[in-house]
């Protein structure tokens, strides 16, 4: 399988502090490249769990006697783990969004730059894909996928749009869709807007707000006091719930107050926010908008 160079390598696993005889998490393996490094920091006596529920990734499973990829979606990251009696870990990385490799597969749909079935599931098995978003759901839940998930202020122009097409004739195609949106996609930004408009339905197919949410919740039981969370995200409605989660362990609201007045949180933040230098980038172009936060457990 082709998978590119994975982002910001040495900085993530750098954010885990390995301790080499520890339990260490990869919650999104793809081509293995950061659990490649992981392992390398590692000794005989360590283990390592990787996550991916997309069976392309599987070919890249890692034959090594330390680690252990589970063919599922991390949303059951903590069930999983304590079947493979790893109740508690040392630390957990996250690399989110799409994988290069589901870019570069024209049939998988998630690119603007072919045309292919309407489709956009990371899990194969899935039941929902873009194609049913586009043609199934009424007009105001497509608005609000599109306006809650893609930040488009036009949102209910466009699901108007959708919903009038797709009376006369099903859109089956990434060109069908482009094609019934022409109207909205002016020169110069249409690779712009239709990103934000692919995001919006790859983010309702896959359940992707929800899963991270879910996610982040078990992260607290998860990792043993001192453990790291070392956490890639991509656009800003990811980066936004990795944030507050862990400012306060909540993703709205403050934290409540002890009878000192004092805050009680699960995590506290490790440096600054790292996003990848412009050798990267350039390296990398889909490295442009990753951002890296890493926090301890208290």
């Amino acid at each position: 399988m082709d998978y590119h160079d994975p982002v910001l390598l040495h900085e993530s696993v750098d954010g885990l502090a390995i301790k080499p005889g520890g339990i260490y998490v990869d919650v999104t393996f793809g081509g293995g490249g950061h659990s490649r490094e992981i392992l390398k920091r590692l000794d005989a006596s360590a283990k390592l769990f990787a996550f991916d529920q997309d069976q392309d990734a599987l070919a890249n499973a890692i034959d090594d006697e330390r680690f252990t990829l589970i063919p599922e979606n991390f949303r059951f990251a903590k069930r999983f783990l304590r079947f493979y009696g790893a109740a508690q870990v040392d630390g957990i990385l996250g690399d989110f969004g799409v994988s290069s490799h589901q870019f570069d597969v024209a049939e998988r749909g998630f690119s603007t730059r072919f045309d292919a079935k309407l489709d956009m599931r990371m899990n194969q098995k899935a039941r929902l894909s873009a194609h049913q978003v586009v043609n199934e759901y009424e007009e105001g839940e497509l608005s609000r996928v599109l306006l809650q998930y893609g930040e488009l202020r036009n949102a209910p122009k466009l699901a108007r749009t959708l919903v009038s097409v797709r009376k006369e004739k099903s859109i089956d195609t990434t060109e069908d869709l482009k094609e019934a949106l022409q109207s909205f996609l002016p020169r110069g930004r249409e690779h712009k807007i239709l990103a934000q408009i692919y995001q919006a339905i790859r983010i309702e197919v896959n359940e992707e707000l929800e899963v991270l949410k879910e996610f982040l919740q078990q992260t607290e039981d998860l990792l043993k006091p001192g453990g790291r969370l070392s956490l890639i995200s991509y656009h800003s409605l990811e980066d936004r719930l990795v944030k507050r989660y862990m400012r306060n362990g909540l993703f709205e609201g403050e934290p409540e107050k002890d009878m000192f007045g004092n805050f009680s949180v699960p995590f506290k933040k490790v440096g600054g926010l790292i996003v990848p230098s412009r050798e990267e980038i350039k390296k990398n172009n889909r490295a442009r908008s990753a951002k890296l936060r890493v926090a301890e457990k208290i």
